[in-house]
């Protein structure tokens, strides 16, 4: 044995360099090579070996072969960076349209129109429902709504007028606003409530309206179709004076008879006297009309008897 496998053997360190079986020519050539780190080993002092248990590496900081510092650096970066948000959840998927059906649903069948025989049975309220939706003529397609009558259903006196004004139309009531208050002031004049003695209503229920879009005179079809309603109303009514308010409203009461202002005319039972209408006498600036309205008045007070 060597000088210097005698000192390594006392030193507990055995051979400093041991070939494996089987190496590479080559690994025994720098083997022999190196006597000179032998000899610097032997010139340092003597020292105990104390054998120290090896630490296990962890398996990631051995397997990075960039190094300690390395994974280090990588670990504070990725403590440093927030989580990723989690994918937000598909927004859920729209409900289907519960009134597609509708696009494809058939309309609705139109109402079924009474017949005269029909409108000849109704009471007032039945009257009124089938007035609403009326369509005996073409006025339906152009109205903005229908103006029944207003008043006293059971009462003596008739103001008889000849169809919707866009006033009327438009609030559903008939001869409003100073119209409705001069009317009421010429019944007064004679003695009557308009409240309780009297009834308003036209011929026509609807107003009608030329291709402009500007009032007209109605045809003698939109009369005749709207006739048995007026019919009804005279029949449910029972007047015993009828007060046409306009020529159209005087010459339409009885179709066929020539009206004549001044005179007293006979409709079933009831006295039928002609005069203005209150739209015209509120614009009668010569005062003129108002003093013929005042004859028509007393010659209607006349025939109405006490």
């Amino acid at each position: 044995m060597s000088r210097s496998a005698v000192f390594l053997d006392e030193m507990g360190v055995g051979p400093l360099w041991r070939l494996r079986q089987g190496a590479a020519p080559e690994a025994q050539d720098a083997v022999a090579a190196e006597p000179v780190a032998v000899e610097a080993i032997m010139a340092e002092p003597v020292m105990q070996a104390v054998p120290v248990a090896e630490e296990p590496v962890p398996a990631p900081l051995a397997a990075d072969a960039a190094g300690p510092a390395v994974v280090a650096e990588a670990a504070g970066v990725a403590a440093s960076v927030p989580p990723a948000a989690s994918p937000a959840a598909p927004a859920p998927a729209a409900a289907p349209d519960d009134t597609a059906w509708f696009d494809d649903a058939p309309p609705p069948p139109p109402a079924r129109q009474l017949s005269d025989a029909d409108i000849a049975a109704l009471d007032w309220d039945g009257l009124t429902a089938a007035v609403a939706k009326c369509a005996r003529c073409d006025l339906c397609k152009t109205r903005k709504g229908v103006v029944m009558g207003r008043g006293n259903r059971q009462a003596d006196w008739l103001m008889l007028a000849s169809s919707p004004s866009r006033a009327e139309e438009r609030e559903g009531r008939a001869l409003p606003g100073e119209q409705g208050v001069l009317l009421d002031n010429m019944l007064k004049a004679i003695a009557v409530d308009a409240a309780s003695e009297a009834y308003v209503t036209h011929l026509l229920k609807c107003r009608p309206l030329d291709e402009a879009g500007q009032e007209r005179l109605p045809t003698e079809a939109e009369s005749a179709a709207c006739r048995p309603y007026v019919e009804r109303e005279l029949a449910l009514l029972q007047p015993r004076t009828i007060l046409t308010l306009g020529s159209m409203a005087a010459a339409g009461i009885n179709p066929g008879e020539k009206p004549v202002r001044g005179t007293v005319r006979q409709l079933g039972g009831a006295s039928v006297i002609a005069t203005f209408h209150p739209e015209m006498l509120l614009q009668d600036e010569t005062g003129k009309a108002k003093a013929r309205a005042w004859a028509d008045l007393c010659l209607a007070k006349s025939a109405h008897g006490e």
